[in-house]
């Protein structure tokens, strides 16, 4: 006899969800648009091993995209969709996102010769694709399981003890987790020389989101897929803030005792990294849930977060390709020679006495431009699906 907790429930749309993603996407806004070099330490990414807050944007988008793909493809399938319809769409949905990155990658100038095929958008397109296709046609919770396990336990085993070719062994030819000698940059500078987000000439040839890292990548999709089917079954609503908070412990400990030998890295996305970073997007996925699901505080604050949250896609598209063009817009001549951006800074915050405190403000007023268009896309009640 089956448990009837573990049945899924009726779909419906989830608020809390909406809210953590306005939340990570307007966050990702701020923290791309920082205020450059007087920005406060925790406005910038650890510049390897290490862990800012910054670092953990990325990946509880990611994370948003695994607990997504539950509520939307079940909800399509209720109304009568069939899995190679689906199928078809989430082909071409990640396709789209593919190409909307290489656009927000190269644009204005569309330069081919260093055009980076690598990027945010793609890593998320990537990650949809597998754990989309994965899930539309396995929807059970321990394959997820093993799945996650086996790409966190494979990543780790290929970066520590596979041979780098021409270089050696990690940790024997060569420091472990060295910034530029490791399989995945190996793997990179091979496959797309020069189309990397650091190449040739600089001495860090590298890029944050290159093709092996995907692996683990995938697995923090996965980990927002099992988050999913957890909120989708009949279980009391108490009783899932419970276990969204009960999972982002275990998901610490594991991660941060995992450190100690795995250090936690963004940039490699390491397997350490997935599990710390999920378990604050668990945390703070529990305390949206309980505040919005389970106490009924829905109306004033979650308004930013759901205008955000709505059109995520298009915001981030938005405060790429805003500062992109503005970098363009210049005059003056000689060392008088300034862009738009620099302009309105020099004109405005940097009169602010303390660095970091302008470096804030210009994050934050960034983003309050990148709110408007959203805003009315929000409401008119258009909501672009790719």
């Amino acid at each position: 006899m089956t448990n009837p907790a573990l049945e899924p429930a009726p779909v419906q749309r989830l608020l809390s969800l909406d809210v953590l993603r306005g939340i990570t996407i307007a966050f990702m806004i701020m923290v791309n648009n920082n205020g450059g070099p007087g920005s406060w330490h925790f406005m910038n990414h650890a510049q390897w091993n290490g862990l800012t807050p910054t670092d953990l944007v990325f990946p509880t988008f990611v994370f948003v995209v695994g607990v997504s793909i539950v509520f939307a493809f079940d909800a399509r399938l209720a109304r009568g969709a069939d899995r190679g319809q689906l199928a078809r769409h989430t082909v071409q949905r990640a396709a789209i996102l593919f190409v909307f990155g290489v656009i927000v990658n190269s644009f204005p100038l569309f330069a081919l010769a260093h055009m980076r095929f690598y990027g945010v958008l793609q890593r998320i397109a990537i990650c949809y694709l597998v754990a989309g296709l994965f899930y539309l046609y396995d929807q059970r919770a321990w394959t997820k399981v093993a799945a996650l396990v086996a790409a966190l336990v494979g990543y780790w085993i290929l970066v520590r003890w596979a041979p780098i070719p021409g270089v050696g062994v990690p940790g024997r030819d060569v420091p472990f987790m060295d910034m530029t000698q490791n399989l995945v940059s190996w793997l990179d500078r091979h496959l797309f020389p020069y189309h990397l987000y650091l190449y040739p000439p600089d001495h860090n040839v590298r890029d944050p989101e290159g093709l092996l890292s995907d692996l683990p990548a995938i697995g923090t999709a996965l980990m927002g897929i099992l988050a999913g089917l957890w909120l989708r079954s009949r279980r009391a609503v108490a009783a899932k803030t419970a276990g969204l908070a009960g999972a982002a412990v275990v998901s610490l400990v594991l991660g941060y005792g995992w450190s100690l030998e795995f250090p936690l890295n963004k940039n490699m996305w390491t397997s350490s990294f997935v599990l710390v970073a999920a378990g604050y997007s668990l945390a703070l996925f529990a305390v949206t849930h309980w505040a919005i699901e389970q106490q009924g505080w829905r109306r004033g604050w979650t308004w930013v977060w759901l205008v955000f949250g709505s059109n995520a896609i298009a915001a981030y598209m938005f405060s790429e390709l805003l500062p992109s063009a503005l970098y363009t817009m210049e005059w003056g001549v000689g060392r008088g020679r300034e862009n738009a951006i620099g302009w309105v800074f020099a004109h405005s915050f940097q009169h602010i006495p303390e660095a970091g405190w302008a470096a804030f403000a210009y994050s934050v007023s960034f983003t309050a431009v990148c709110f408007v268009p959203v805003w009315i896309l929000y409401r008119k009640k258009i909501f672009l699906k790719v």
